[in-house]
């Protein structure tokens, strides 16, 4: 599934070919996507675009009429491509631009989404999110205030999208890893400098993952179609069972709240 730093690669990638461009079409070949394609979409033809948006990972193309919102599910993507190019099985929705390009979506599995929301209303999907992890909302007296008294495990709770949103399964591994912090640890137990470190490697490992294009899925392509690149420096994700990079111990994995969890026993103790 694309996580936030592959939504944001998306957003990038799009915006200079978006960006002050007016709609000329909007053509949607199917009903329902996980929800149904609102027919209010159409309202933004012959709108000029003046800004893309990322907010966890929904995407939101601005108009003076409307946004456009965009998730990308878990095999949505997002090509710009020449007018002329006809679409392939599974291309869902094609905003077309006045340059002679056009921005399609293709989803095999059709949970992703597009809605609409009028100028000066926030969506439902958008209105019970947690702060962006990349603000400085996102602070260690934040999260700290969150976690107390909490008895959840760690991992689950910073997946947790009312607490903040975008740390998705490989980066919340991750970020643990970095942290010192077992992903099963009750997160009411963290110390004040457990969590200053969680908060600080989530947002190093995020920060990272934007740069380096988000991570390889095999469902993922940047839109000018190049791969990213971020999977070649995992330190746990997906490597159960292959030597820790830091002290060579067998990485382990579990599943956590119906999720793989990956994590390293000598550089991340449960200690309780």
């Amino acid at each position: 599934m694309p996580e936030l730093p592959e939504v944001e690669t998306s957003r990038l990638g799009i915006t200079p070919h978006l960006q002050g461009q007016t709609i000329k079409a909007i053509t949607i070949r199917t009903e329902k996507l996980r929800w149904p394609i609102p027919q209010e979409l159409q309202k933004l033809v012959g709108q000029r675009i003046q800004s893309i948006r990322r907010r966890a990972k929904y995407l939101m193309i601005d108009t003076p009429e409307g946004t456009a919102i965009i998730h990308l599910g878990m095999s949505g993507s997002l090509r710009i491509l020449d007018e002329a190019i006809p679409p392939a099985k599974h291309d869902h929705v094609d905003l077309v631009l006045d340059s002679g390009k056009l921005l399609r979506y293709n989803d095999p599995r059709k949970f992703g989404a597009w809605l609409y929301s009028e100028v000066g209303v926030s969506h439902d999907v958008l209105t019970k999110l947690g702060p962006e992890p990349l603000t400085d909302v996102f602070n260690t007296k934040y999260l700290a205030e969150k976690a107390k008294n909490k008895k959840a495990v760690v991992k689950q709770f910073i997946m947790n999208n009312v607490v903040v949103v975008g740390v998705g399964n490989i980066y919340a591994s991750e970020s643990l890893f970095m942290a010192k912090i077992h992903p099963k640890t009750p997160v009411g137990t963290l110390t004040l400098a457990q969590i200053e470190r969680l908060v600080s490697e989530i947002k190093k490992v995020l920060e990272t993952a934007i740069k380096q294009g988000g991570t390889t899925l095999k469902d993922f392509n940047q839109v000018d179609g190049k791969p990213g690149y971020f999977a070649q420096e995992l330190h746990v994700y997906g490597r159960a069972g292959k030597e820790c990079l830091i002290c060579h111990l067998l990485i382990q994995e579990e599943k956590i709240g119906q999720r793989n969890t990956f994590w390293c026993e000598n550089c991340q103790p449960f200690d309780l």
